[in-house]
């Protein structure tokens, strides 16, 4: 399996709009590292990591992040949910949000199948890309980054997902999450999301990060939000997840 290696910057001030949606994977298709349809390996699912690097996420914290990704990505239920599916292998991508049309691709496509060796080279490759410098706090940038990476990934799925993190609302977007949201959806690919908040905590809203993700952030079929109480419990929530939408 070849290293896992930073991807282009696929973000573009104001991002897609819905009606250029059919014009998406033709223009994605141009870009470093895509390949011709017919020449792409089929995968079971292909899985987006969009996580925040804000500025709100100290040094400890988001080594804490780190090690909770790469703990999930490699633990042996996610393994056993990927060994169930008909392929037996994911295409895993990880991407860092946070400034406004500053998404970053940090670990590029890499293929994640049931067996240990792979699982062990993801994660490796997860705590070894140097932290992108973010600021805060643009979902929407980062789901459209997102969107443009699925469309140039070199493998292909049926089942397509944008898996975003974060510890707040989206505040300084180029374009608004719920539009960037949408698109995302009108392209085939469901949004989910994690919120890292503490029990009682509230967004600007005035409501949990959760409720304010259910409605701006997630999308699509089955598409749902989990909770971590904190950065040493997105191990556990993170885990959870992947093996609902891989299985």
């Amino acid at each position: 399996m070849p290293l896992a290696r930073a991807g282009p910057r696929l973000s573009t001030p104001g991002g897609p709009r819905r009606r250029d949606l059919p014009a998406l994977a033709a223009a994605a298709s141009t870009l470093p590292g895509a390949r011709a349809a017919s020449a792409r390996e089929d995968v079971d699912l292909l899985l987006a990591l969009a996580v925040d690097a804000s500025g709100s996420i100290d040094a400890d914290e988001f080594r804490l992040q780190r090690e909770g990704y790469a703990e999930a990505l490699s633990h042996p239920s996610v393994l056993a949910a990927i060994g169930s599916k008909p392929l037996g292998a994911v295409a895993v991508a990880m991407v860092e949000w946070g400034s406004p049309g500053g998404a970053t691709t940090v670990v590029d496509w890499t293929r994640l199948s049931s067996q240990a060796a792979s699982a062990r080279a993801l994660a490796e490759a997860v705590l070894a890309a140097p932290r992108s410098p973010q600021s805060w706090n643009a979902i929407g940038d980062a789901l459209d980054h997102c969107a443009l990476l699925i469309h140039a990934a070199p493998f292909h799925a049926r089942e397509r997902v944008i898996d975003l993190s974060g510890d707040g609302p989206d505040m300084r977007s180029l374009r608004p999450a719920p539009a960037a949201r949408d698109d995302a959806v009108a392209a085939g690919i469901t949004v989910n999301a994690l919120a890292v908040a503490s029990a009682g905590q509230v967004t600007r809203f005035g409501e949990p990060l959760s409720e304010t993700y259910g409605r701006e952030v997630v999308g699509g079929p089955g598409a749902f939000v989990v909770s971590a109480e904190d950065r040493r419990d997105i191990a556990r929530a993170l885990r959870a997840k992947l093996v609902r939408e891989i299985a």
